[in-house]
């Protein structure tokens, strides 16, 4: 972490660079917690279709897990397991989560719908596709990698410009939110004397990301609200935040 920012708003901002992240560290997951965190799931959001194993793991195992949508919950539902095994550096006197786990809310139509285990490989060599699988991943490591933490409202762009994800999307950002669709009992998971909390990445425009640092959470949402958006992601949707007029003003 090379230097401590504010923005507009008076939200910190961290910039990070290649040369502070860890060294290469093998890890495997931890079987009860990855038991306990599928429990809750088929619990709170319904039955586990499928797994991503992660084969090579770097500081965490990182495992997706897979819910179809269903009469309940009408969306694909991708949730992390293994961040959650190590603590995260959270600074001395902020109130946060130390264990997280992450998850992202597809439509039904996202071409997941029918996937086989034979069928994976070449579903997920689609960017496409695979973008939503691989910023979870790169986000549930993130924090891992460089000795630091997330938390609610955090946002981390597809590097310094937040370029899209994909070719399919101008989305390039991810801000992390309660989940609204999955409910509150969702929201946590107790085991034994440590709390786990379930965050949704929210994918953001870059001109989202950047209204958000001037004006605050509170006010991007406000925007989302006005225009109905949701949880669920549609990399197609409106920005809220597009600049308009000859000056290119909010």
């Amino acid at each position: 972490m090379e230097e401590l920012e504010e923005s507009e708003s008076g939200a910190r901002i961290f910039r990070y660079s290649e040369t502070q992240e860890n060294k290469f560290e093998p890890a495997v997951g931890d079987s009860e917690n990855i038991e306990a965190i599928s429990e809750h799931i088929e619990k709170h959001v319904g039955p586990i279709e499928m797994v991503f194993h992660e084969i090579v793991s770097d500081q965490v195992h990182i495992d997706v897990h897979w819910v179809k949508p269903s009469d309940s919950i009408p969306f694909h539902v991708l949730i992390t397991s293994g961040m959650s095994d190590k603590p995260m550096n959270v600074p001395e006197g902020i109130d946060a989560p130390k264990h997280l786990e992450l998850c992202l809310l597809l439509p039904p139509d996202w071409k997941m719908e029918g996937m086989k285990e034979e069928s994976m490989e070449e579903i997920f060599s689609d960017e496409n596709v695979y973008w939503p699988v691989r910023w979870l991943k790169t986000m549930a490591r993130f924090p891992h990698s460089y000795n630091t933490w997330l938390g609610v409202q955090h946002t981390l762009p597809n590097g310094e410009n937040a370029e899209p994800f994909a070719d399919s999307t101008k989305l390039g950002c991810m801000m992390l939110l309660p989940s609204i669709s999955l409910g509150e009992d969702f929201f946590e998971l107790k085991i034994e004397n440590t709390a786990i909390n379930f965050l949704c990445l929210i994918p953001l425009y870059r001109e989202e990301m950047e209204y958000k640092l001037k004006h605050g959470t509170e006010k991007l949402l406000d925007k989302f609200d006005a225009s109905g958006i949701g949880d669920v992601v549609d990399p197609e949707r409106k920005n809220v935040c597009a600049k308009k007029g000859l000056f290119g003003l909010w």
